[in-house]
């Protein structure tokens, strides 16, 4: 039974991830394709769970799915590419019942899985105690200089964006 509930969400994952590639690549809004860029890195972290690497499931939805996309949006809003009405690709009362279908259902689906406790999904991160030690004690220790002027120069790089943007076509 396990084997089967396993194999199936793997299958299930790794279609979503692939149908949310795809419209990924042909959307014309921006903003949507970054929605589904989004969808598409959390079907990753939830096959790595299931892969039992649940650190890299975890950098995966912190570092992708978090913070580039955060810095893609801003990119998107601070160029301010049109109207709020262009930007979304679900127009009709279909697609957003559709929408919202899919949705019920992957709640649904988390509900099940929560219920069933399936060991490899759920609980499975005390069987590795120390997974993050040996990569956060060689940044923190003897790569924290680099690590802190990285930070510094991403923070430099955003204000000079942003200073960029407010002086406008004008400054030109």
């Amino acid at each position: 039974m396990n084997t089967l509930v396993y194999t199936f969400h793997f299958y299930l994952f790794g279609l979503i991830a692939i149908a949310s590639a795809l419209a990924f690549v042909t959307r014309k809004s921006a903003v949507a394709a970054a929605l589904w860029l989004v969808n598409t890195m959390f079907c990753l972290s939830a096959l790595f769970v299931m892969l039992d690497a649940q650190f890299v499931a975890a950098v995966q939805v912190l570092v992708y799915a978090g913070a580039i996309m955060v810095v893609f949006l801003f990119v998107v809003m601070l160029l301010n590419l049109g109207e709020a009405s262009e930007v979304t690709d679900i127009r009709s009362l279909g697609g957003k019942l559709t929408a919202g279908f899919v949705g019920l259902l992957m709640l649904a689906e988390l509900f099940s899985l929560s219920r069933l406790k399936f060991p490899r999904l759920m609980g499975a991160m005390t069987d590795h105690a120390n997974v993050v030690n040996p990569v956060s004690a060689p940044l923190f220790h003897e790569f924290l200089l680099p690590f802190e002027v990285t930070s510094v120069v991403l923070l430099v790089a955003v204000i000079g964006a942003v200073v960029l943007a407010k002086r406008g076509p004008k400054a030109q």
